[in-house]
């Protein structure tokens, strides 16, 4: 075999420019692969940052309830008035704020008065008391609305000032929430009486954060140069590729010419088959006269059978060619699968129980109604369960299974039969090949036929001693 050498000056600038794209594609790629990383961890950042701001909101709602239920309220009744410098009403906020987050992780819990402008309560004692630092945080709380935000142990923590953050440096989420006053009854809040700050400690979770950063930029790094090395892995190869499209083309031409072979050998076949078929007639049609004589003798009735059941024989094989060569047009019509099926099992029923095999039909779960030509079907499938039985010389099993598939139906035929070498079953398909001493190697592309012209597909799968397995798709109703 001669194998062309790429060597024009087309070929070679086509090269010399795909090696331009291999290495510029991977400088792109480079050059894009960092601003990437830096936004799926500016991402994970957010979602971190959300998450904890959310729990951070309920674990707010629910102390706000837990305080005015369980605190302002009683001790408004009890008490008269709210005076957290009683050391009685201090503990018992403390007992309730500290029963309500300890199973929560919260650092710290504030409570400001927003009339004295001085923090009230809070979970360290050592800032009771102390004026408020009115940052935004708190004035939103004070107009009634809900925010958050991260504070960094250290200042400027990110590297040249290019997204990427530095490991190392406390990180802690404030978040604050209105106090509000609540009807007991309804649940409905009332006006602002304070601000509750909350601070949870996220320093393990923000460096995992960071990690992630780095470990995505150093992954992108890495995907960079296996892309590259990929590419230039297909410049290598490009004329291989080249050829095998070439290869390609060649096989296509040459199937084409076999569809062009098989339509002027079909148009043969119908010609001769028709031509064959009138003269068969007679001969069989004179055999039966001949063995139907007054008092015929035995050598004159043995010879009358031979040719009687010789000219059927031909005639069965004329009637394949001719529906190989001239298939017929499916007669559309509302049919099931399960009545054709059973048909031929019904059919069959003789020569399962001659040759021992067992049936399993596995289709009892629905009628699987379909559009199709009941009288085609029926032979496409006999032709399957012929072949089956034809494979079990000691007896064996034959399962039918039938599954719904979004618009379609899949049958399954399985067998415990001989099998089919993997040189053989390549050819199953083929027009005119058999593996039968009497067959005429028309039967399963027959089947094919029919199958495809109810839009339906057929595969085989087989080993040889292995069984073989019919797996037909035909479209629902």
């Amino acid at each position: 075999m001669v194998t062309r050498q790429s060597n024009t000056p087309e070929e070679k600038r086509r090269f010399r420019l795909v090696k331009f794209f291999a290495y510029t594609s991977f400088i792109v790629l480079i050059i894009f692969s960092f601003p990437f990383s830096v936004f799926l961890s500016q991402n994970a950042k957010d979602i971190l940052m959300r998450s904890y701001e959310n729990y951070a909101f309920l674990v707010g709602e629910n102390l706000n309830y837990q305080v005015f239920q369980n605190f302002v309220i009683p001790v408004a009744r009890r008490f008269g008035k709210i005076s957290l410098r009683q050391e009685q009403q201090s503990e018992w906020l403390d007992r309730i704020v500290r029963n309500t987050v300890h199973s929560f992780r919260i650092d710290l819990v504030n409570i400001y008065d927003i009339d004295q402008g001085v923090i009230a309560y809070s979970t360290d004692p050592g800032i009771i008391g102390k004026k408020v630092i009115e940052n935004l945080g708190y004035k939103k709380a004070v107009q009634g609305e809900f925010s958050s935000g991260m504070v960094s142990g250290s200042g400027d923590n990110y590297l040249w000032g290019i997204g990427i953050e530095k490991p190392g440096g406390a990180k802690k989420l404030r978040t604050y929430i209105p106090f509000r006053g609540m009807n007991p009854f309804t649940g409905d809040k009332g006006y602002v009486l304070g601000v509750i700050e909350l601070t949870q400690d996220l320093t393990m979770e923000y460096q995992s954060v960071v990690r992630f950063q780095y470990l995505v930029f150093g992954l992108s790094i890495l995907i960079m140069a296996l892309i590259f090395v990929a590419l230039l892995l297909i410049v290598r190869k490009a004329e291989g590729i080249i050829e095998a499209r070439a290869r390609e083309q060649l096989e296509l031409e040459a199937q084409l010419n076999q569809s062009e072979r098989l339509a002027i050998l079909g148009q043969m076949i119908a010609g001769v088959s028709h031509e064959i078929r009138n003269p068969l007639g007679i001969i069989r049609s004179t055999a039966e006269l001949l063995a139907g004589m007054g008092n015929p003798d035995e050598t004159q009735e043995k010879l009358s059978n031979v040719i009687i059941d010789a000219s059927t024989r031909l005639d069965n094989i004329v009637t394949e060619f001719l529906d190989f060569a001239r298939p017929q047009s499916p007669n559309f019509q509302d049919c099931y699968l399960v009545e054709i099926i059973d048909k031929n099992i019904e059919f069959l029923r003789p020569e399962l129980d001659k040759e021992k095999i067992v049936v399993h039909n596995n289709m009892k779960g629905g009628s699987f109604k379909i559009e199709a030509d009941p009288h085609l079907l029926y032979r496409a499938f006999l032709n399957i369960f012929l072949n089956a039985i034809q494979s079990m010389t000691n007896g064996g099993d034959i399962s039918i299974n039938v599954e719904a598939e979004n618009n379609h139906y899949l049958l399954e035929i399985e067998d415990t039969g001989c099998g089919i070498s993997d040189d053989t079953l390549n050819k199953v398909f083929n027009p005119f090949f058999s593996t039968k001493d009497k067959g005429s190697g028309l039967g399963l592309p027959i089947v094919r036929n029919i199958i495809e012209a109810h839009n339906g597909t057929i595969q085989v799968a087989s080993e040889s001693d292995s069984g073989t397995k019919i797996m037909i798709k035909l479209p629902a109703e």
